[in-house]
């Protein structure tokens, strides 16, 4: 009953860090990226975004409470997962090792992120163009925010290379060999579309 209930809940944490938080992943540094059209194009990207019909309630349902979960019962992986080599291999347990360690460095960047954007704008704050290039006027933040987008974007596409594993949809070496080729391209990918974004702040 026990293996049941930790299976179940490993396949849920799992979806959940793909769908829908990590699309909103994409979704965000997309809008983020508006920015490189200057303060403008994001303020009405953001504008848009932030007069969404329901927004909280999707925000709440689709954002937040996958979110929670996500976080609270990788916190548990974390610190309970031992490292497979002998499943794995060296390389792979690299990444293993790394998830669990970026998983922790982006629960503290996001949970600050949305102290400074989200909650600030429920006490009245606007969030546009001039907030984000206030946060980033900080020396400390820059490397912060840095580390931050880095580590969040890792997560999310090494993350999805378990994803594609536990849910059966690489199963031979091959696959999963090219699923590896693919999450890194992802990542690369979207890292240049965040430092960009950050750049674009500054």
């Amino acid at each position: 009953m026990a293996g049941n209930r930790e299976f179940f809940n490993r396949r849920l944490h799992s979806l959940l860090g793909v769908i829908p938080v990590g699309i909103f992943l994409m979704q965000h540094l997309l809008v983020n990226y508006s920015a490189t059209g200057g303060p403008e194009s994001f303020n009405k990207t953001a504008d848009f975004m932030g007069n969404l019909p329901f927004r909280l309630v999707l925000e709440t349902v689709v954002i937040y409470l996958p979110l929670l979960y996500h976080a609270i019962y990788g916190l548990y992986i974390a610190f309970t997962a031992d490292n497979n080599p002998g499943r794995y291999g060296y390389f792979r347990n690299w990444m293993f090792t790394l998830q669990r360690i970026t998983g922790i460095v982006t629960l503290i960047f996001v949970s600050w992120h949305v102290w400074e954007t989200r909650v600030a704008a429920a006490f009245g704050a606007t969030v546009n163009y001039n907030m984000m290039a206030d946060i980033l006027s900080s020396p400390f933040m820059v490397v912060f925010y840095f580390l931050g987008v880095i580590s969040t974007i890792f997560h999310f596409a090494n993350g999805l290379w378990s994803f594609f594993v536990s849910w059966g949809v690489t199963v031979t070496p091959r696959s999963q060999r090219i699923s590896t080729y693919f999450t890194i391209g992802l990542f690369f990918a979207l890292s240049f579309v965040g430092i960009r974004a950050l750049l674009a702040f500054m």
